[in-house]
């Protein structure tokens, strides 16, 4: 299923990233440029730098120019994030394009790719959440709390997962189809954000 795909990719792509724990670490994304599966690991590998920039913003005791220099990265990489999403569903798009919806097919509240975009946070989560069940240094309530979290989160990977599943075969079956919006962020560009097209006078 395509959920245990992605479960898988972006676990691997988690580690892969801990193992250099460095937010200016290249990618070596090991899998074909034309395969699915690297949209997915290159997706989860920008959402892991990100996670970890996010850390570093909130350093209390950063100085405000590399805070802000951060949080433009930060910027750019959810534009990034969203352009990832956008390659998913069009790869869902070109693989469910012969199939003709049934009569009464619906759509559904969110696509695939933002979908399975929550699955690649889940990743990350789950894989923080255990690092902190698993310190050595913390009280027994932290461990406590940290471990009834982590159960939690793996419940809701696996709810998250069979809805993928669910949605992906009802689209295979004419069920429901995708209907796609671009999602035309305006902070990034600078004719639709006033602050920056009122500088330059356009």
């Amino acid at each position: 299923m395509t959920s245990n795909i992605c479960n898988t990719i972006f676990d691997a792509c988690v580690l892969d990233y801990h193992g250099k724990d460095d937010v200016d670490a290249s990618i070596q994304n090991p899998y074909p440029a034309n395969l699915f599966e690297h949209l997915l690991y290159h997706k989860n590998w920008i959402d892991t730098v990100q996670w970890h920039l996010e850390d570093i913003v909130r350093n209390p005791t950063i100085n405000s120019e590399e805070g802000i220099a951060i949080k433009r990265r930060i910027d750019k990489s959810n534009q990034d994030r969203t352009d990832m999403v956008e390659f998913i569903d069009a790869y869902f798009l070109d693989a469910y394009k012969s199939i003709q919806p049934r009569s009464g097919a619906t759509i559904n509240t969110e696509s695939p790719a933002w979908a399975i975009d929550r699955l690649s946070i889940l990743a990350l989560k789950i894989y923080h959440m255990q690092a902190e069940a698993n310190r050595k240094d913390a009280s027994a309530e932290h461990i406590k709390a940290c471990t009834d979290k982590v159960s939690i989160l793996l419940e809701q990977r696996r709810d998250l997962s069979q809805a993928i599943d669910d949605l992906l075969n009802d689209i295979a079956n004419g069920d429901k189809y995708m209907k796609v919006y671009k999602q035309m962020k305006m902070y990034n560009d600078p004719s639709l954000n006033p602050v920056l097209y009122q500088q330059s006078g356009n």
